[in-house]
């Protein structure tokens, strides 16, 4: 349905809902204030274009987009990628490249693409995002330590090699604004979330800094002073020539900007219990990135960690996304003067947070105990995002995990499972059918057919979103499941934690060798418990009954043992 939320939302709209988005727009402007600038900065531009970001990709994504409680702006995933292009083509080239992203982000709406960004592969996304933090963490030792360097290089063995010979000029003073700057950003959230502890270090350590006449590098003595005004729309020069070298860097921007924001709305979809229209929001984040580089802005996406703050301070609706919007604006037009005093050494700190917050490495941690497949796709997509570039590692990511997936069926084909999926015989021929069950009311059951890979994880998750009233116990059949994969075993872990906030107990009936293996090794099987994984569908219905108290059937005589059973 391409029909922006803001026009869904208003139809019952009243005074009280706009206080609340009144409220949590103030603080989320607040809040995107310092993030905005660092990203400017760390992105290769001047502080004001992130400021910019924030205000006119941050309209529009709440005007058009598909999500209620998406928050648009710069973010950290496009530090690498632009940096990378502003240091080989300059500003006009990154504005060029975020126009062509633009574009691609409205085709991919229009095509109705939406959907299938969910086919990415969990290790490829986390591998990348894991990448995008180590290099993010690399590009601000320069201002954590003070060093003098007066142009830090964009590959990361140049960076530390540049590091390592710059360690005579380390700066006392700016380190340690930097360690007073993220002690404040660790233990405020302990005191209070209303107030985000990247403003009250900035706040801090700007006026020691000021008060004390610290010999510590600020925005005004790198940059000079910041517009307190909006630039004019102008267009640039298209150069032919360059058009066909960004069109890589371009589709990669796209690619991330779709993800990040599908992302951010599938997770704000979970804290407020609504469902975001994925194509308009592909469409909105591409009128962002159309109309941001008019005004001098740089790429923008969803923001998970701003729209979470939107949500949390009682955000509901898009008015709320374009309050944050006006809310930088008033800060640029009357307080952007002052910008200039706040130390580099904070805005590092801010940007380490930033990349310990993205670098996703429990995630990261859990994926290393997946399928080796997995590993493989995990490790490979990470190291080249740092030692080569990210356009790369997510071509070379999404291909091995294709391949790698293909590799994977030719080992666990079940031709017994083949076999009856191209059958079109009724049901009434198979003995083991949950129709010749007798199913306890308040428990369903819900079967997988074919290998739970990065695909069939979207369709898993939408049916289940289908199902209104939760029962007391939901059965997964897996009896035509020969494989699994990460984002199979994810997407089972988020359905586990979904179900447990329901009250809804999950029982796994009929898995297969391989997909055993893969849970026991994630850690999945027992946070199911291996009182609720069974090998047939009989023994799964006892236990079902068995939680709700009912009586049991007892087995069939020619029952198949437990799952565990069988393993041993």
């Amino acid at each position: 349905m391409l029909k922006p939320k803001l026009f869904t939302t208003l139809k019952d709209y009243n005074k009280q809902q706009f206080i609340s988005d009144l409220t949590a727009g103030v603080i989320v402007g607040i809040v995107a204030l310092p993030l905005a600038i660092a990203f400017g900065i760390a992105s290769g531009v001047t502080p004001e274009k992130g400021i910019i970001t924030a205000i006119i990709a941050g309209f529009i994504v709440s005007t058009f987009g598909g999500s209620r409680v998406q928050i648009g702006g710069p973010t950290g995933a496009f530090i690498v990628i632009v940096y990378g292009i502003v240091q080989q083509y300059g500003m006009t080239g990154l504005m060029i490249a975020t126009t062509m992203a633009g574009v691609i982000l409205v085709i991919m709406g229009f095509a109705r693409f939406g959907s299938i960004i969910k086919f990415i592969p969990y290790p490829v996304i986390v591998g990348f995002t894991s990448g995008i933090a180590v290099l993010i963490f690399s590009t601000q030792i320069k201002d954590l330590f003070g060093f003098s360097i007066k142009k830090v290089p964009s590959e990361f063995y140049e960076q530390w090699i540049i590091y390592s010979e710059s360690l005579n000029s380390f700066n006392y003073s700016a380190f340690g604004i930097a360690i007073l700057s993220l002690l404040i950003m660790i233990y405020w959230s302990k005191i209070t979330h209303r107030i985000p502890g990247s403003l009250v270090a900035i706040i801090v350590s700007t006026l020691l800094v000021y008060f004390f006449q610290l010999p510590v590098e600020t925005i005004g003595s790198r940059f000079g002073a910041i517009p307190s005004e909006i630039p004019e729309p102008h267009l640039y020069n298209i150069d032919l020539a360059i058009i066909k070298n960004l069109i890589a860097p371009a589709t990669t921007i796209a690619l991330l900007a779709a993800i990040e924001s599908l992302l951010s709305a599938v997770v704000a979809d979970g804290m407020i219990g609504g469902k975001h229209r994925s194509n308009m929001e592909l469409i909105a984040q591409g009128l962002a990135n159309i109309v941001s580089p008019i005004f001098g802005g740089i790429p923008a996406t969803g923001a998970i960690a701003r729209t979470a703050t939107n949500i949390r301070n009682g955000g509901r609706t898009p008015v709320a996304g374009i309050v944050h919007a006006l809310t930088l604006l008033l800060i640029m037009l009357f307080f952007g003067k002052l910008a200039v005093l706040i130390p580099m050494a904070t805005l590092g700190a801010i940007l380490v947070i930033v990349a310990y917050n993205m670098s996703e490495w429990r995630s990261f941690k859990s994926l290393l105990k997946s399928p080796r497949s997995d590993v493989v796709v995990l490790l490979t997509t990470f190291f080249l995002t740092i030692v080569f570039d990210l356009t790369i590692a997510i071509q070379i990511g999404m291909v091995l995990a294709v391949i790698l997936f293909m590799r994977r069926m030719a080992m666990v084909t079940n031709v017994g499972v083949i076999t009856r999926e191209l059958t079109d015989e009724e049901e009434s021929y198979d003995p083991n059918s949950i129709s010749k069950r007798e199913v306890p009311e308040n428990v369903e059951v819900f079967e997988v057919n074919g290998p739970f890979f990065f695909g069939a994880a979207s369709t898993f998750k939408d049916a289940m979103r289908v199902i209104e009233e939760p029962p007391k116990v939901r059965i997964i059949r897996m009896r035509n499941v020969p494989a699994i994969d990460a984002t199979g075993l994810h997407t089972l872990e988020e359905f586990y934690k979904d179900s447990k906030k329901q009250g809804t107990i999950i029982v796994l009936s009929g898995v297969h060798t391989q997909p055993l293996y893969a849970m026991t090794q994630s850690g999945l099987l027992d946070l199911f418990g291996e009182e609720n994984v069974f090998g047939n569908i009989d023994d799964a219905l006892d236990r079902a009954r068995e939680i709700l108290g009912l009586p049991k059937k007892g087995r069939p005589t020619e029952f198949v043992p437990s799952v565990k059973r069988e393993i041993k």
